[in-house]
């Protein structure tokens, strides 16, 4: 082979050589760029959407079945009477029914076994509340329902001059019996309940108050009206239970519940649930 078509022979090669770098560069490129029409999505904001679509609110009232309502009758204060009742006339809080809407005071609206959880709800309720307070003023329990989660401390003190003594009837609870002296107070971690506990003074047999714990913060305690309100709670279909001091379970059984079905977003109402006079203990 001649020296002219040895270097004709080399460059032609060269050519070729260059050609197909310059083809896998090309494809290499096309194939690292993303499509225009579709951009990345951020995470953090589709978990922000997503949490706010994922709960709803439920409200309702529980209200006096019967065509009148009852009376409270006061409570037999014969002990300590220079403090007990001092503020007032003591009356039973058992059924208290304003007489005006028939609205049921201190019963507890709650999910039982709810599917779903919110921990923002959670953290929200544990910061706005950590402590609950049960207070014992003019020898009544102050207030007379509690309802907490178990992440908060259950605060229990005297207003009052005199001893009492908080004696606490639980069930998955360790129960207790601790005086408290005048003007005193102590803190209590306390764990999920299945049903409410009562708290009682054995110095003033009358003074008597319920606590339920919860492992969630779907809860509430019913107003003077009768009116509760939940919020947070998951979507999708829930079991509302109603439990009020003089008969119990207004709603079937413990475990049982109202079926409501939870739409994200929205506030379901649960409507008027009654209480039926019958079942008054």
């Amino acid at each position: 082979m001649t020296r002219i078509s040895r270097w004709h022979l080399a460059a032609r090669l060269a050519v070729a050589c260059s050609g197909l770098a310059l083809a896998a560069l090309a494809v290499h490129r096309f194939a690292a760029t993303p499509a225009l029409a579709t951009p990345p999505v951020t995470p953090v904001l589709a978990n922000v959407v997503a949490a706010e679509g994922a709960y709803g609110k439920i409200k309702g009232r529980l209200v006096w079945g019967g065509s009148t309502a009852p009376t409270p009758k006061p409570l037999d204060v014969n002990k300590d009477t220079n403090v007990c009742g001092k503020g007032g006339a003591l009356l039973d809080r058992k059924l208290v029914v304003d007489s005006k809407t028939n609205g049921v005071k201190w019963g507890l609206a709650y999910i039982v076994n709810p599917k779903g959880t919110n921990p923002g709800a959670v953290e929200a309720l544990l910061k706005k509340e950590p402590k609950v307070q049960l207070d014992q003023k003019y020898c009544e329990y102050v207030p007379y329902v509690v309802g907490m989660n178990e992440g908060q401390s259950l605060l229990l003190k005297s207003s009052d001059a005199v001893n009492h003594n908080v004696h606490l009837n639980a069930f998955t609870n360790e129960a207790f019996n601790v005086i408290l002296p005048p003007n005193g107070e102590m803190t209590k971690k306390l764990v999920a309940e299945r049903r409410p506990m009562s708290m009682t003074c054995d110095i003033h047999p009358w003074m008597q108050s319920y606590i339920m714990v919860y492992n969630h913060p779907f809860f509430a305690v019913t107003d003077a009206d009768g009116s509760f309100e939940i919020d947070g709670v998951p979507a999708g279909p829930q079991k509302l239970v109603l439990w009020q001091p003089a008969v119990g379970y207004v709603t079937p059984g413990a475990g049982s519940g109202q079926a409501v079905t939870v739409v994200a977003g929205k506030t379901v109402d649960a409507g008027e649930i009654k209480l039926d006079p019958a079942k008054v203990k």
